[in-house]
Protein backbone atom coordinates (compact mmCIF):
# COMPACT_ATOMS: atom_id res chain seq x y z
CA UNK A 1 0.00 0.00 0.00
CA UNK A 2 1.43 3.38 -1.31
CA UNK A 3 0.54 7.22 0.61
CA UNK A 4 -2.79 8.08 -0.93
CA UNK A 5 -5.33 10.22 0.00
CA UNK A 6 -9.15 9.21 -1.17
CA UNK A 7 -12.29 10.85 -0.74
CA UNK A 8 -15.85 9.51 -1.30
CA UNK A 9 -18.96 11.25 -1.44
CA UNK A 10 -22.66 10.71 -2.23
CA UNK A 11 -23.46 14.19 -4.39
CA UNK A 12 -27.26 13.43 -4.02
CA UNK A 13 -27.70 15.22 -7.71
CA UNK A 14 -29.68 12.66 -9.56
CA UNK A 15 -33.19 12.45 -8.62
CA UNK A 16 -33.96 13.52 -5.19
CA UNK A 17 -35.66 16.70 -4.98
CA UNK A 18 -34.71 17.55 -1.42
CA UNK A 19 -31.17 17.61 -1.92
CA UNK A 20 -29.08 20.35 -2.56
CA UNK A 21 -27.68 19.47 -6.19
CA UNK A 22 -30.44 18.20 -7.32
CA UNK A 23 -30.98 19.72 -11.17
CA UNK A 24 -27.62 21.35 -10.82
CA UNK A 25 -25.57 21.74 -13.83
CA UNK A 26 -22.10 19.95 -14.39
CA UNK A 27 -20.27 22.84 -13.61
CA UNK A 28 -22.18 23.27 -10.15
CA UNK A 29 -21.49 19.75 -9.05
CA UNK A 30 -18.07 20.22 -10.21
CA UNK A 31 -17.30 23.05 -8.06
CA UNK A 32 -19.10 21.53 -4.94
CA UNK A 33 -17.25 18.69 -5.15
CA UNK A 34 -13.67 20.76 -5.77
CA UNK A 35 -14.79 22.06 -2.76
CA UNK A 36 -14.39 19.13 -0.66
CA UNK A 37 -11.37 17.65 -2.08
CA UNK A 38 -7.78 18.14 -0.42
CA UNK A 39 -5.35 19.65 -2.77
CA UNK A 40 -3.34 16.25 -2.51
CA UNK A 41 -6.18 13.94 -2.55
CA UNK A 42 -5.62 11.39 -5.29
CA UNK A 43 -8.92 9.57 -5.86
CA UNK A 44 -12.40 10.68 -5.74
CA UNK A 45 -15.54 8.47 -4.95
CA UNK A 46 -18.68 9.69 -6.08
CA UNK A 47 -22.31 8.37 -5.62
CA UNK A 48 -25.20 9.69 -7.06
CA UNK A 49 -23.43 11.38 -9.80
CA UNK A 50 -24.44 12.08 -13.32
CA UNK A 51 -22.25 11.09 -16.10
CA UNK A 52 -23.12 14.24 -18.36
CA UNK A 53 -20.24 16.36 -15.34
CA UNK A 54 -17.86 13.85 -15.87
CA UNK A 55 -15.86 16.34 -18.61
CA UNK A 56 -16.35 19.31 -15.96
CA UNK A 57 -15.46 17.51 -13.04
CA UNK A 58 -12.19 16.82 -14.48
CA UNK A 59 -11.84 20.30 -15.67
CA UNK A 60 -12.46 21.35 -12.13
CA UNK A 61 -9.89 18.98 -10.26
CA UNK A 62 -7.25 19.56 -12.26
CA UNK A 63 -7.65 23.62 -11.97
CA UNK A 64 -7.74 22.87 -7.77
CA UNK A 65 -4.93 20.54 -7.17
CA UNK A 66 -2.68 21.79 -10.50
CA UNK A 67 -2.58 17.86 -11.84
CA UNK A 68 -3.70 15.95 -14.65
CA UNK A 69 -6.70 13.88 -13.30
CA UNK A 70 -8.70 11.43 -15.61
CA UNK A 71 -12.85 10.66 -14.76
CA UNK A 72 -14.76 7.27 -15.36
CA UNK A 73 -18.49 6.70 -14.47
CA UNK A 74 -20.91 3.97 -14.92
CA UNK A 75 -24.55 4.16 -14.74
CA UNK A 76 -27.28 2.47 -13.29
CA UNK A 77 -29.93 0.80 -15.24
CA UNK A 78 -33.34 -0.23 -14.89
CA UNK A 79 -34.57 -3.61 -14.88
CA UNK A 80 -35.32 -3.50 -19.09
CA UNK A 81 -31.59 -2.27 -19.72
CA UNK A 82 -32.47 1.13 -20.21
CA UNK A 83 -30.19 4.26 -18.39
CA UNK A 84 -31.28 5.22 -14.87
CA UNK A 85 -31.38 8.65 -15.97
CA UNK A 86 -30.71 11.92 -13.70
CA UNK A 87 -33.04 15.12 -14.14
CA UNK A 88 -32.42 17.18 -16.25
CA UNK A 89 -30.83 20.80 -14.87
CA UNK A 90 -32.65 23.46 -13.98
CA UNK A 91 -32.65 25.05 -17.63
CA UNK A 92 -34.09 21.86 -19.08
CA UNK A 93 -30.76 20.31 -19.99
CA UNK A 94 -29.75 16.71 -20.00
CA UNK A 95 -27.41 15.60 -17.64
CA UNK A 96 -26.91 11.68 -18.55
CA UNK A 97 -27.40 8.76 -16.49
CA UNK A 98 -26.99 8.39 -12.46
CA UNK A 99 -24.06 6.83 -12.02
CA UNK A 100 -20.93 5.81 -9.53
CA UNK A 101 -17.96 8.10 -10.64
CA UNK A 102 -14.14 7.35 -9.98
CA UNK A 103 -11.72 10.16 -10.02
CA UNK A 104 -8.02 9.62 -10.28
CA UNK A 105 -5.04 12.06 -10.60
CA UNK A 106 -3.04 9.67 -12.71
CA UNK A 107 -4.36 9.61 -16.92
CA UNK A 108 -2.82 5.86 -16.18
CA UNK A 109 -5.29 4.40 -14.79
CA UNK A 110 -6.90 1.56 -16.13
CA UNK A 111 -10.36 0.88 -15.17
CA UNK A 112 -12.92 -1.89 -14.55
CA UNK A 113 -16.81 -2.19 -14.01
CA UNK A 114 -18.32 -4.81 -12.35
CA UNK A 115 -22.30 -5.88 -12.14
CA UNK A 116 -23.51 -6.73 -9.18
CA UNK A 117 -26.33 -8.94 -7.72
CA UNK A 118 -29.36 -6.45 -7.94
CA UNK A 119 -32.80 -7.13 -7.38
CA UNK A 120 -34.44 -7.85 -10.42
CA UNK A 121 -37.41 -5.32 -9.81
CA UNK A 122 -35.20 -2.00 -8.94
CA UNK A 123 -31.53 -0.22 -10.14
CA UNK A 124 -29.03 -2.74 -11.24
CA UNK A 125 -26.16 -1.84 -9.10
CA UNK A 126 -22.29 -1.98 -9.93
CA UNK A 127 -19.14 -1.49 -9.02
CA UNK A 128 -15.97 0.57 -10.69
CA UNK A 129 -12.37 0.27 -9.97
CA UNK A 130 -9.47 1.55 -10.89
CA UNK A 131 -6.02 1.00 -10.63
CA UNK A 132 -3.19 3.94 -10.46
CA UNK A 133 -1.10 1.89 -9.02
CA UNK A 134 -3.19 2.49 -5.95
CA UNK A 135 -6.29 0.04 -6.70
CA UNK A 136 -9.35 1.35 -5.65
CA UNK A 137 -13.25 0.63 -5.77
CA UNK A 138 -16.45 2.11 -5.07
CA UNK A 139 -20.44 1.53 -5.21
CA UNK A 140 -23.47 2.67 -3.79
CA UNK A 141 -25.57 -0.39 -3.10
CA UNK A 142 -29.17 -0.84 -2.80
CA UNK A 143 -30.66 0.85 -0.57
CA UNK A 144 -33.58 -0.54 1.71
CA UNK A 145 -36.29 1.30 0.57
CA UNK A 146 -39.67 0.27 -0.21
CA UNK A 147 -38.70 0.23 -3.98
CA UNK A 148 -35.57 -1.55 -3.38
CA UNK A 149 -33.35 -4.03 -1.09
CA UNK A 150 -36.76 -3.95 1.51
CA UNK A 151 -36.58 -7.95 2.90
CA UNK A 152 -35.65 -8.81 6.06
CA UNK A 153 -32.14 -9.27 6.23
CA UNK A 154 -30.96 -6.85 3.23
CA UNK A 155 -30.31 -10.10 1.53
CA UNK A 156 -29.21 -7.98 -2.31
CA UNK A 157 -26.94 -5.73 -0.12
CA UNK A 158 -24.85 -8.26 1.69
CA UNK A 159 -24.22 -10.28 -1.17
CA UNK A 160 -23.06 -7.04 -2.94
CA UNK A 161 -20.78 -5.88 -0.13
CA UNK A 162 -19.05 -9.40 -0.49
CA UNK A 163 -18.96 -9.26 -4.35
CA UNK A 164 -17.55 -5.55 -4.54
CA UNK A 165 -14.86 -6.70 -1.93
CA UNK A 166 -13.98 -9.92 -3.78
CA UNK A 167 -13.66 -7.35 -7.00
CA UNK A 168 -11.43 -4.97 -5.04
CA UNK A 169 -9.11 -7.81 -3.71
CA UNK A 170 -7.47 -7.38 -0.45
CA UNK A 171 -4.95 -4.38 -0.97
CA UNK A 172 -7.46 -2.17 -2.32
CA UNK A 173 -8.62 1.13 -0.74
CA UNK A 174 -12.69 -0.05 -1.21
CA UNK A 175 -15.84 3.00 -0.33
CA UNK A 176 -19.16 4.87 -1.63
CA UNK A 177 -22.40 4.92 -0.06
CA UNK A 178 -22.82 0.91 0.85
CA UNK A 179 -26.24 1.93 2.85
CA UNK A 180 -25.54 -0.81 5.38
CA UNK A 181 -25.02 0.24 9.06
CA UNK A 182 -21.76 -0.93 10.81
CA UNK A 183 -22.80 -4.05 12.72
CA UNK A 184 -23.64 -5.13 9.10
CA UNK A 185 -20.55 -5.28 8.10
CA UNK A 186 -18.56 -7.29 10.32
CA UNK A 187 -17.10 -9.36 8.32
CA UNK A 188 -15.35 -6.35 6.16
CA UNK A 189 -14.27 -5.14 9.94
CA UNK A 190 -12.66 -7.94 10.30
CA UNK A 191 -10.31 -7.80 7.29
CA UNK A 192 -9.81 -4.83 6.73
CA UNK A 193 -9.55 -0.88 8.92
CA UNK A 194 -11.93 1.62 8.20
CA UNK A 195 -11.77 5.15 7.77
CA UNK A 196 -13.08 6.59 11.14
CA UNK A 197 -13.09 4.15 13.97
CA UNK A 198 -15.52 6.55 15.82
CA UNK A 199 -18.21 5.83 13.37
CA UNK A 200 -19.84 9.20 12.83
CA UNK A 201 -22.88 9.53 11.05
CA UNK A 202 -22.55 10.18 7.41
CA UNK A 203 -26.33 10.72 6.32
CA UNK A 204 -28.50 13.55 7.71
CA UNK A 205 -30.52 10.97 9.59
CA UNK A 206 -28.34 10.50 11.97
CA UNK A 207 -26.56 7.09 10.52
CA UNK A 208 -23.07 5.85 8.79
CA UNK A 209 -24.01 4.60 5.85
CA UNK A 210 -20.64 5.90 3.81
CA UNK A 211 -17.30 4.04 4.50
CA UNK A 212 -13.92 3.85 3.21
CA UNK A 213 -12.00 0.34 3.95
CA UNK A 214 -8.49 0.02 3.23
CA UNK A 215 -5.57 -2.56 4.43
CA UNK A 216 -5.16 -3.02 8.30
CA UNK A 217 -2.68 -0.76 9.61
CA UNK A 218 -2.41 1.29 6.82
CA UNK A 219 -5.05 4.32 8.23
CA UNK A 220 -3.05 7.35 9.10
CA UNK A 221 -6.26 10.00 9.26
CA UNK A 222 -9.65 10.13 8.66
CA UNK A 223 -12.42 13.25 8.20
CA UNK A 224 -15.83 13.42 8.14
CA UNK A 225 -16.55 16.62 6.51
CA UNK A 226 -19.45 18.80 7.48
CA UNK A 227 -21.76 21.73 5.74
CA UNK A 228 -21.22 19.97 2.10
CA UNK A 229 -24.31 20.27 0.27
CA UNK A 230 -25.85 16.79 0.01
CA UNK A 231 -27.88 14.71 2.56
CA UNK A 232 -24.54 12.98 2.83
CA UNK A 233 -21.00 14.24 3.98
CA UNK A 234 -18.00 13.22 2.62
CA UNK A 235 -15.40 11.10 4.03
CA UNK A 236 -11.62 11.99 3.53
CA UNK A 237 -9.13 9.02 4.16
CA UNK A 238 -5.52 9.62 4.67
CA UNK A 239 -2.90 6.20 4.13
CA UNK A 240 0.37 5.03 4.53
CA UNK A 241 2.70 1.93 4.29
Amino acid sequence: MIEAVVVTWNLCAGTNPACPLFRATGPEMARAVAAVVPRDAGVVFLQESCTGGDAALRGQLEAATGRAWVVRSVGLTRPDGSPYRCHPDLLGRDRGTQAVTVAVADPAARFATYRLSSPPWSAVRYALCATAPVRACTSHLSSGLSWDDHQPGAPYRNKQVRELMAAAGPRAVVGGDLNLRPHSLAAVYQGRQECDPRRRATHEGGNKLDYLFAPKGTVRGCRVVRGAPSDHRPLVLRTAP
